[in-house]
């Protein structure tokens, strides 16, 4: 398979959890919403062999066992979707560097919240954070398995939104889901984490004032998306809140959150944001996380928020 094919694929981490079943149920129906195929992939990875019972032998077991979930997910896949086009590849590595460099030549990488045990297929939750955080493109957290209801169908999709950077990857993203989707976008942007004691309103602060100002960052951030997209409605939710807290009310009411991997004023060095690892640990819906590189090229958009 060439570079440019590998490109066109959804790829999904399998290990044969629970977890990583409703992972491959998700992004079979991603594929088939992008028309792409959907590559399942177990990045294989053991202790020496001094350390493992019986040696070769036990190795050649597990790596049937490998094949023997990477053939379940297939079959997962082809329930979900007849006639997609579904890619098998058992790699020998550890899961997090062979997801990311899936990652490189992917549309999407696709994992579960948690994994099986390490033995079993080494896909632990921890890889989804850390791909969260570095992979080269969108990074998808599914929490549960997509309900195939009408009422799933028609919940809209929550977009994190800042002023960063990241938040415009993100911006992005969301339109083009909703718009597959053929549901809204609910645009949060809270602009306080700070708990206020009653008294502060008494010292002279225009509230109304700064939150009008919210509004309109919010608005300047949309700003594009709206002609680009004009069959998605927009709900814009300017609030004064903790931005996970916020994001996650909301995400109760979703079939998908989208945010970018670090917010305005987070550190670059954090492994993923504190809004982003919030909502990948508890998020009762999927969760996108986009980093500002790692989406598709971002055309519409505001200024980005400094300070």
């Amino acid at each position: 398979m060439s570079e440019h094919d590998i490109r066109r694929t959804v790829v999904v981490g399998v290990d044969g959890s629970d977890s990583a079943t409703d992972a491959v149920r998700w992004g079979a129906a991603e594929a088939a919403r992008r028309r792409v195929p959907l590559r399942l992939v177990i990045g294989f990875g053991w202790p020496a062999e001094e350390h493992l019972p019986h040696g070769t032998a036990y190795r050649e077991q597990l790596l049937g066992r490998a094949r023997g979930h990477l053939a379940a997910a297939a079959g997962v896949a082809a329930a979900q979707q007849p006639g997609l086009d579904v890619e098998q590849q058992l790699i020998v590595g550890s899961p997090i560097a062979v997801l990311g460099a899936e990652a490189e030549r992917a549309q999407l990488v696709v994992v579960g919240d948690r994994g099986a045990s390490r033995l079993e297929g080494l896909l632990l939750g921890s890889v989804a954070v850390a791909l969260a955080a570095h992979a080269a493109c969108p990074v998808a957290v599914v929490r549960w398995a997509e309900r195939e209801s009408a009422e799933n169908g028609s919940l809209p999709v929550v977009l994190g939104v800042d002023g960063s950077a990241t938040s415009q990857a993100a911006i992005a993203f969301a339109f083009e889901a909703a718009s597959a989707r053929k549901v809204p976008v609910v645009a949060v942007h809270t602009w306080s984490g700070m708990v206020f004691d009653p008294g502060v309103a008494s010292m002279g602060i225009d509230w109304a004032a700064i939150e009008d100002a919210e509004r309109e960052l919010l608005a300047d951030q949309l700003a594009g998306w709206a002609e680009k997209f004009p069959d998605t409605f927009v709900e814009q939710v300017v609030t004064r809140d903790r931005p996970a807290h916020a994001l996650l009310e909301q995400a109760a009411r979703a079939q998908l959150v989208v945010v970018g991997s670090r917010g305005r004023g987070e550190v670059a060095g954090l492994v993923l944001g504190s809004v982003g690892n919030a909502l990948v640990h508890r998020s009762p819906c999927p969760v996108v996380v986009v980093r500002p590189d790692a989406a598709a090229p971002v055309q519409p958009g505001g200024r980005e928020r400094r300070g």
